[in-house]
Order: structure tokens, then sequence, then C-alpha cells
């Protein structure tokens, strides 16, 4: 493989002006066809083989017309001190606002009057509007969603309170922002870097346009794909994440070749051959960990996955071909003015390589390690393990309006609702029963007889009288354990024929469900890596190593995440409102961005150390020589992602900000306490045997020469210049 890319690496860099209108027509075309294409939809979220699902596909069945999956919205209004909603004037600004809502849009199924529907609480100073739409909440138009606010507004103006909730006013967060500080501090990270604002401007370029491509075809197919509105979000952060880093790994190996002396078409070539293959690999195990978000039997998330894994395949491409075409047109100001001097001079006295350069900040914290590896890896470990004891406390659901910021209307409805009706009113249960008039009057005395349970509305049967819905109001808010505690008996004593459903028993079943996939997932991507880290490495331990460091590092930001948002532990410097359940889909979330990331630089920091190795030098040395070259990039790459992912928390959503906070906590861990430090501490302690391969899986497993081997040889027979140690030796230390 080595000397594939190292071929493509000199092509493209001879041949720039083609390789680099070549992407450029990508990016028009992808670019021509989002822009022509149908305007994306919000494809219907299901679950299948989940009994809410099976539920709302009854309703859709017996119920034609009632919109069971359509966006709802509750219209709250709370009377002026010393009043009540039931006074004459009151009355007739509700009446009012129902005639307006109904009126409002053609998207509206249903509005329902709060003085028939007995949603009037008891003091009588609280009542509101349910309003039922035709669309879900990603599919309602602008004009809806005006219709709705400005009955709210007309409303207030004779007095009265009124909020709105639900999630008809629910739309896309907005990560702009969060993406532009990441961007930002990503190009002050690699002028940092590198100390030239090409080398810095390279990989952000790049990955600009990787995203722009991945993105923009996501668009353009998106309607023929059914893709929906939300597809390209994780791709467009993925994408953004791993572009940066592996054209940063491709130029960073670029100006290390040229500091040995290389010309830069040779530097070109071999920064491909070597730390190209590291990318793919890298690019592997990231698009393995996405596209096995299918094992979870969400369509919305495999859509997802493979959007981004095609994303990263685009990323992977551009590393391989356009950084190297790029390269081409900086010439020499893609070093730094200092290096430039340095290796002029080096050039000058007569060798151009810096094999002699002092010790840099890598190689000290390599030596260190070397000299106490089990105090570095106690210390790693053990701190590790308390910041994940947390995790074991973990409690999957998802937020609902109440962990909204006090500003927004949605919170504010949620507790006056909470006030008025209590805390249940705000996730009500729909119960779909399957049967007669008899059949649902029977469900509804048992459901009345159960804990937890504050009110059930007398079953509504439809046209044919074979199914009927009943109403059922938990004691207890949506996302606490005592409101699952009650669907889990609902459906445990009514029967089969009675089928609990609504936006509550569809966020419990969808925190089931993700439970349910987090173990096969994760053996399933951890495994698949297990298999492509050893024919990277060569070894067993090694890929061995990489997977528990990954598991240790993702089970300690899981802590982190539970003390914060959970126990509400620095809470207010998070700026969390309530703390309660952690988003389901946390745990498969950060095990598939992290892996990929943690791969990445578990490949490219510790592929330099096998080359190192594999042409003679000794464990210790190898490892040192790694850090050399490694630690600066990788160090680099991921302070640009903990950036990328911590602009994220400071976003009024509450679910953006959880995954702000864990995957920039995860990187952190996996990157400065894993790689940089329980890494080489084992690979110290292991020594040779580190590399150890038993000699039939040498035979099986293909050699794939990552790290170059091959090419060397292949270069120095053409060069005439000596070559590396004997093949044969050097096989045989990897055995040792």
């Amino acid at each position: 493989m080595a000397t594939f890319l190292y071929k493509l690496g000199r092509f493209a860099f001879r041949r720039r002006h083609v390789v680099t209108l070549l992407w450029v027509a990508l990016l028009a075309l992808a670019g021509v066809g989002a822009a022509s294409a149908p305007a994306a939809t919000s494809s219907s979220f299901s679950m299948p083989g989940t009994e809410a699902q099976k539920a709302f596909d009854l309703l859709e069945e017996r119920f034609p017309g009632g919109s069971a999956d359509g966006a709802t919205a509750r219209v709250v209004f709370k009377a002026p001190d010393g009043q009540k909603m039931t006074d004459p004037a009151n009355k007739a600004r509700v009446d009012k606002a129902v005639a307006d809502l109904r009126a409002g849009s053609d998207q509206v199924a249903d509005v329902t009057d709060p003085y028939a529907a007995q949603a009037v609480s008891r003091d009588g100073t609280t009542a509101y509007i349910h309003v039922t739409y035709k669309a879900n909440g990603m599919e309602l138009t602008d004009a809806t969603r005006d219709a709705l606010t400005e009955t709210g507004t007309e409303a207030q103006k004779s007095g009265l309170t009124v909020e709105i909730g639900g999630d008809a006013l629910q739309a896309m967060p907005e990560t702009g922002t969060g993406e532009i500080i990441g961007v930002v501090v990503a190009g002050i990270v690699l002028v940092i870097t590198f100390g030239s604002l090409i080398a810095a401007g390279l990989p952000l370029l790049t990955a600009i346009i990787g995203v722009g491509i991945g993105v923009s075809s996501i668009t353009a197919l998106a309607d023929a794909l059914d893709l929906g509105s939300t597809t390209g979000t994780l791709a467009t952060m993925i994408g953004l994440a791993v572009g940066i880093d592996y054209a940063l790994f491709i130029v960073s190996r670029y100006r290390a070749e040229l500091a040995e002396g290389h010309d830069r078409e040779e530097a070109a070539g071999r920064a491909v051959g070597t730390a190209g293959s590291a990318v793919v690999f890298a690019g592997l195990t990231v698009v393995i960990a996405l596209v096995g978000l299918a094992v979870v039997n969400i369509p919305m998330l495999t859509k997802m996955g493979i959007a981004a894994a095609g994303t990263v395949a685009v990323a992977v491409l551009i590393a391989l071909t356009l950084i190297p075409a790029l390269l081409g047109y900086a010439g020499g100001r893609v070093l730094g003015r200092k290096a430039r001097k340095e290796l002029a001079a080096r050039e000058a006295a007569g060798h151009g390589d810096a094999d002699g350069a002092a010790p840099n900040a890598g190689t000290r914290w390599a030596r260190f390690v070397l000299r106490r590896p089990v105090t570095v890896l106690l210390v790693g470990v053990v701190g590790l393990g308390a910041l994940a004891v947390p995790a074991a406390s973990l409690e999957m659901g998802l937020p609902d309006d109440g962990a909204q910021p006090t500003s927004t209307t949605q919170r504010r409805a949620y507790d006056l609702l909470s006030d008025g009706f209590g805390p249940g009113s705000n996730g009500p249960l729909m119960v779909v029963v399957d049967g007669d008039k008899e059949a649902a009057a029977r469900a509804a005395d048992t459901i009345k007889g159960l804990d937890g349970v504050a009110a059930v509305t007398p079953p509504t049967p439809n046209k044919a009288g074979d199914t009927a819905m009943i109403t059922v109001v938990p004691k207890d808010r949506p996302s606490s354990k005592a409101t699952e505690d009650l669907v889990h008996d609902i459906r445990d004593t009514t029967g089969d024929d009675v089928l609990v459903t609504g936006q509550t028993a569809m966020n419990i079943d969808f925190s089931q469900k993700m439970n349910d996939a987090l173990l096969p997932y994760l053996a399933l991507v951890v495994g698949l890596a297990f298999l492509l880290l050893m024919v990277v490495f060569r070894s067993v331990l090694v890929p061995l190593k990489a997977a528990l460091g990954f598991l240790l590092s993702v089970v300690a930001a899981l802590g982190a995440v539970v003390a914060v948002f959970q126990w509400g532990w620095l809470g207010s410097v998070f700026g969390v409102e309530q703390t309660g359940p952690i988003m389901s889909m946390m745990p498969i979330f950060m095990v598939g961005v992290v892996f990929g990331l943690a791969m990445d630089y578990e490949v490219f920091l510790v592929t330099r150390m096998r080359e190192a190795y594999v042409h003679g030098e000794r464990p210790g040395e190898a490892i040192v020589t790694g850090f050399r070259h490694g630690a600066r990039v990788v160090t680099a790459a991921a302070v640009i992602m903990i950036a990328v992912f911590a602009g994220f928390i400071g976003s009024s959503e509450q679910m953006v900000k959880m995954i702000g906070f864990g995957l920039a906590t995860a990187v952190l861990f996996d990157a400065f306490v894993v790689r940089m430090a329980v890494v080489p501490a084992v690979l110290a302690l292991l020594g040779h045997r580190a590399w150890w391969l038993p000699r039939w899986l040498d035979r099986v497993l293909p050699n794939v020469d990552v790290e170059g081997e091959g090419l060397r040889k292949e270069l120095a027979d053409h060069t005439g210049r000596p070559g590396d140690p004997d093949a044969d030796q050097e096989r045989e230390l990897v055995r040792v």
C-alpha cells in the first residue's frame, strides 16, 4: 500500500493542475446538484419493533387523518391575579384564540376548546389549548409557526400570561456559531503548530472543501433517498473533524521529509506513502464506527451514519490527492521562516537531515514516561477509573421542555402546566386499545388503579368501533423514572391488545432501544477495528491496548457527563438548567465519534513508532521517535477537536450542550491521558513483546506495509543508497 500511495502522492504533486481542477469541478457539481434538488423534508421518525411504533401504525390505520405522528402545541393561559380563566372576558379571549388557530394554517389538524375538553385547572387560574398538526415539527412551515406565536402575542395584549409549549416550535439547533469558533481555534492552533500561514491554511481549506462536497451531495440526494433535513448534521461535524486531522498528518509528514533533505516531489510522495497509509486505516476505523450505527435499527440513525461515512471517505481521498497537489503550489512557504533558514543552513553545511535537532517537548515527555512507566500508567488508569465511577449511576432518557432555559416560552409553558395541572400534564400517555368498547373500558379501569396515575380520560372510539384511544396523565414529569415505571406497568397489566405510545412513551422506547444496541454496537465496532489494527500494526497486544484504552476514556467521559448533567455537579458552570436523565443517544454517539478520532491518534502516533522499530530501533528508542515526530501533531489535532466540540457547550439546547461537553471531555481524556500517557507506558513495559504476532497469524494476515518497509527498500534499490537492515532480521525482531 505504501508504494502505491507514494506513487499517487508524486502523481498528484506533478499533475497538480489536473487534480485541483477535478476537485473544484466535483465541488461545483455537488453545489449545483444541491441548489437544484428539491428541498429536503424531515422524514418520519420510526423505530421498527417497538410498542410505541406499533401503536402509531395502528392509529394511522384505524384513525385515518388523525395525524398520530404530527407536531403538537400547547398554548397555555394564566389569568391575572384575582381573576380566573372562566371569567367571561378571559373566556372570550381564549375562544378567539381557538378560532384564530383553526384558521391560521392549513397544516392544523385539530384544535381543542379547553372549556369543552376540561383543560382548565381546578383553581380556574390556568387553561390550555391543545393543537395537533398534520405534519411533524420539522416539516411545519414558517407561516404555520408564525400563526401560532401571533395567536399567543394577541392574547397577551388582554393582560393574560400566554406561553407556548410542545414540539411545534421546535427547530434544528443552530450550530453555526460552534462551528465558526472551532474553525477559528483550529486556525490559531495550526499557525502555532506549523509557524506558517500557508501550512496552517491547507488543512482548513481542504477540510471545508471535503465537507462542502459531502454535505452538498447529501442535500442533492436527500429527496431521492429520503435522507431528511437532519442527515447532514453528523456529516458536517465528523467531516470537519477528520478533514482537518488527515490533512494535518500529511502536511506534517511532508515538512518532516523536507527537513530530511528530500526534494519537494519526493517529500510529497513519501508523506502520502507513509502518513497517507495511516490516514487510510484511520479513515476505515471511522467508517466502521459510523456504518455500524445500522445495528441500532433506527432508519434515521442508519442514514446519518452512512452519509457521514461517505463524507469521511471524501476527506481521506482529499488528503491523499488534493493535499499533495496544493503542496506543489505552496513551494517552500509550507515551512515557516525559521524552519526555512535552518534547512538552508543544514544544506549549506552539507547535510540535509534534521537527525541532530534538539529534543522537542514530545521527546522529553516520552523519555519521562520511559523512566517511570509504572507510575504514569497507574496515575492515568486510576485517574480515569475514578472519573468513570459516576457512569455506574447512568440513567438514560430524552430531556423534556423542563430542561430548556427559563428564558424560553417552552420552559415557561412547562412550568405553568406543572403548577396548574401537575408535572405529568407535560407528557400525557396515549393508550391505544385494539378492541371494542368493553375492552377499552376494562383497560381504562385497570389503568386507574395503577400507582403514578393522576388522571385517565374516557375512551374515544373510532368510527368502526374496533379501536379506542385513552389519554393517561402521569403524576410525575415526562423524563422521570416514575413515569417510565408507569409505562411499563400499563404494558405489563393490560394485555397485548393495549399499546402505550405518545411522545413520552416513544422517548422511553427509544432509550431502551439504544441501551439494547450498545453492547452489540461496541462488539461490532471494536471487534472489526481490532482486526484492522492487527493488520496495520502486525501485533496482537497493540490493538488490544488501543481498544481497552478507548473504552476507559469513553467510560470516564460518560462519568463526567453523569456528574454534571444528572447529578448537577458544576451544573451552574456549564449552564445546566435542570438535572435529569442522560440523552439516550449519548453512549452510542460518543462511541461512534470518539472511537474514530481516538483511532486516528492511535494509528498516526503508533505507526511512527512501529516504523522506527521495524527499521532497527530498540522499543524504547522507537517510542521516543514516535513522540518526536507525532506528539505535536496529535496534540494540535486533539486541541482543535476539543475546541470544535466545546463550542457547542454554549448552546441553549440541553441536548446540544450535553453532546458538546461529552465529546470534548472524551477527546481530552483519550488524547492526553490514554494516547499520550497510557500508550507509551504500556509499550515501554511490554518492550519487544508489544510487537509480537504468532507465526501462523503472520502468514494469514495481509501485509499492507503501512510503515513503508517495502517502500524504503524499493527506494534504496533505485537510488543505490544503503538500504535498511536485512528484511529477515526485521521480521524476526517483530516476532520476538
